[in-house]
Formats: structure tokens, sequence, C-alpha cells
């Protein structure tokens, strides 16, 4: 696949995420409304909550993610290398100057975010910051740029907020079933069918598993593209090789990080992802760093 074709690809997978979550959160609300004896009624509010939070996370994901970590603008003068080396590896990868991020962590990691390359993010922890040198950061740096390029931080950043959405969503409806205590419900309690009742649970704990499923669906090929065309703009494979060997080695995961934005890292925030972990790695949004080294390595 070539670069071009993987651009259309993520474009059109980038809708095609929006029309699954549209029907996935409407068919769960249908189902609560038949639980709650108004379908047509809960069917609409689903619908409704999906389309808004479709178009709120293609316009405005980026900034939710960027305060859900607790980024903050790089300043020029106290990250200058930083600065330099995003310059540097925009006008390698032929696309505008992206804003930079910092975020307070001592945990090596970085990610890119944004709808397109001309509202592109790049955001780095201090601690990677402090930790790379020159041609290591140029590495991290380019991986992000090369995700940025080819459209993948779009489709991310758009599934982050989806995922969460829908999690916050199934939490809010099993509160609201354990604690509910109004009168209308006491007096329909003994009409409704259990099955609903039973019906209702499953969708509750189906639900978010199928939208983390989804999120584990982008395929982890990404990574793979964006390690070989970082590689590309640096011709240094070994920088990029030897920063993720520093990140996997660091021993304690980011603070801020949560499961519905840590497949936007450039490596798993929470821990390492070992090659013979099987189990693992079948729900891990990342490859084994080993073997993404031992590509690097090749090349």
């Amino acid at each position: 696949m070539s670069i071009y074709s993987q651009v259309a690809a993520n474009k059109q997978k980038t809708f095609f995420i929006f029309a699954l979550f549209i029907v996935l959160l409407s068919g769960f609300f249908y189902l609560i409304g038949l639980y709650y004896g108004d379908a047509n009624g809960y069917f609409v509010l689903g619908l409704i909550i999906s389309s808004v939070s479709s178009v709120f996370s293609y316009f405005f994901s980026d900034k939710l993610v960027l305060f859900s970590v607790r980024a903050v603008p790089a300043d020029k003068g106290r990250y200058f290398n930083f600065y330099t080396a995003g310059e540097n590896m925009a006008i390698a990868a032929g696309i505008p100057m992206p804003k930079l991020y910092v975020v307070q962590d001592a945990s090596p990691n970085a990610f890119a975010t944004g709808r397109d390359p001309q509202h592109a993010i790049v955001c780095a922890t201090t601690g990677l910051l402090d930790m790379m040198d020159r041609a290591q950061l140029e590495g991290v740096i380019a991986h992000e740029l090369s995700h940025v390029k080819n459209y993948d931080m779009l489709v991310m950043t758009v599934v982050s907020v989806l995922v969460g959405t829908i999690s916050l969503v199934a939490d809010w409806i099993l509160r609201s079933m354990w604690w509910g205590r109004g009168s209308r419900d006491n007096d329909n309690r003994e009409n409704r069918n259990p099955l609903m009742f039973v019906l209702l649970l499953v969708a509750l704990i189906v639900a978010p598993l199928t939208a983390t499923l989804i999120q584990l669906a982008i395929s982890r090929k990404r990574e793979y593209l964006a390690d070989a065309d970082g590689a590309l703009l640096t011709r240094r494979p070994m920088g990029l090789a030897s920063a993720l060997a520093k990140i996997a080695g660091y021993p304690v995961g980011m603070k801020n990080a949560t499961t519905a934005t840590a497949h936007l890292f450039i490596s798993n925030p929470f821990k390492k992802n070992k090659k013979g972990d099987w189990f693992v790695n079948l729900f891990s949004t990342h490859p084994p760093v080993e073997e993404r080294i031992r590509v690097l390595k090749e090349m």
C-alpha cells in the first residue's frame, strides 16, 4: 500500500468509525428504551448523542485529549531543542510546523493529535525531552509526524473520544439503574419483561467492550508504517530504535494516560508488552517494542 492509498484509506476509515459508532450507540439506547417502555424516544436520544459526539470528536477531540493528559504549550525558550527538531522534521515531511505541547511526566512518551496536517499537534512528556539525545528526539518526532502525514492521528484521536463516550454512557445507565428510586420506576417495575432486563445488562457490558475492540481493531501496522516513514525522514533508523528502547526500558507508566487515549502514544503508556506475552499482546494497542526495534535495525 502506498502512502497516498494509506491516507485515503484512513480518511474512509474515519467516516466508517463515525457510522459504526452512531449505529452502536443508537442501538444501545434502543435497548434501554425497550426496558423503560419508550424505545423510539430513547433511540432518538441515542441518535442525537452519537451524532453530536461524532461532530464534536472531529473538531474538538484534540483539545479534549490534551486536556485529559494535562498538556500545556511548549515554551520555545525552555524546549528549544524540541522546537528545532520539530521544525526540521516538518520540513523533511513536507507538512506545516505542528503545534508543540508538553506533559509534566517523568515517563518518556509522545503522541500526535489533530484532524489534519494543518491542525496537527505533537505532544511529548518532559521525561522524553530530558532523556533523548538529538537523534533519538528527531526519530520520535519523525514517527509522530508520519502519523500526521498519513492521517493516522485523525482516526486514533476520534476513536479515543468515541470510546470514552460509550464508556461514560454505559456507566451513567448502570448508576441510574442501581440508584434510581423514582415512583414511576417502582410502578412499572413489575410490568417489565425480565428478559429485557437481562438483555439490557448484557448490552451495558458488551457496548464498552465492543467500543474497545473497535479501538484495538485499528491496525497496529500503522505503528510499523510510522516507524518506517520516520526512519525515512531522518535517514537514521537507529535513532528511533534506541529511543524506543529507552522508552520501553523506563519502569514507571504515565500518570495521566487513560485506556481511551493509550493507543495515541508512541509506546504503551501503562506497561511493557513483551513479545512472548501473547495474551497481553492480544489486547494491546501497540506491537511489541522488541519487534519494532528488530524491524528498524534491519532497515
